[in-house]
């Protein structure tokens, strides 16, 4: 693939997107590691409402590992697959308050070790809360690789490491925001604005919709 084809794509949609960033609320490493947790397979908004409510009530890891799941269950009822993420999120609280003090770990190793943490949850983590660089593949950003031919795989841990390949490390975690906001206003799964779009004349993705310019 050739790099300054990729380095074209990562400045029209950084300019494109100046404000690109999670759309998920947090205030701490603990606030968005529960709100990653519910978010799949939910929108981010969905998850925004509850959380609103949920973080006021639980402050600490020690707060979620001593809550009771039938309470829980319902109190995140909205988010969808509720009663497995309510046993995750109080598993993963006991963890960390088991083994690491109720601190969110703040390295890959440790965070995967966590019930309900994947890669995708501890790139989150890496690249927002931690300051490192790395790559969280959401299904936008999924998409959005593919369509832009910078991934070929389905699979998200092999996307990330085709991504890690293309884009220049110091870029990882700034790369991965943009795209994952360019999958959300632009280059949606059906229909996609192509029309608008800042790199329609590098993508030959077949999903491209008519009327583009």
């Amino acid at each position: 693939m050739p790099e300054e084809r990729i380095k074209k794509i990562l400045s029209l949609l950084e300019k494109a997107y100046p404000d690109a960033k999670l759309v998920l609320h947090y205030k701490n490493p603990l606030e968005l590691l529960v709100a990653t947790i519910l978010a799949a397979q939910c929108t981010d908004e969905r998850v925004n409402k509850v959380t609103e409510i949920l973080f006021k009530k639980y402050q600490t890891a020690k707060d979620y590992a001593n809550t009771k799941p039938e309470v829980f269950e319902q109190e995140i009822r909205s988010t969808g697959f509720y009663r497995n993420k309510a046993k995750n999120v109080i598993a993963c609280c006991k963890e960390l308050v088991g083994k690491f003090n109720g601190k969110v770990p703040d390295n890959t190793e440790d965070l995967v070790t966590l019930p309900g943490v994947g890669r995708k949850t501890a790139n989150v983590l890496l690249g927002n809360v931690f300051g490192k660089q790395a790559i969280a593949v959401d299904t936008h950003v999924l998409r959005i690789s593919r369509r832009l031919e910078l991934a070929k795989s389905n699979d998200p841990d092999k996307v990330e490491a085709e991504l890690c390949k293309v884009i220049p490390q110091g870029k990882w975690t700034r790369s991965c925001l943009v795209l994952g906001t360019h999958g959300r206003r632009t280059c949606i799964a059906r229909k996609p604005l192509c029309s608008v779009c800042v790199v329609e004349k590098l993508c030959n993705s077949a999903d491209k919709t008519y009327g583009s310019k």
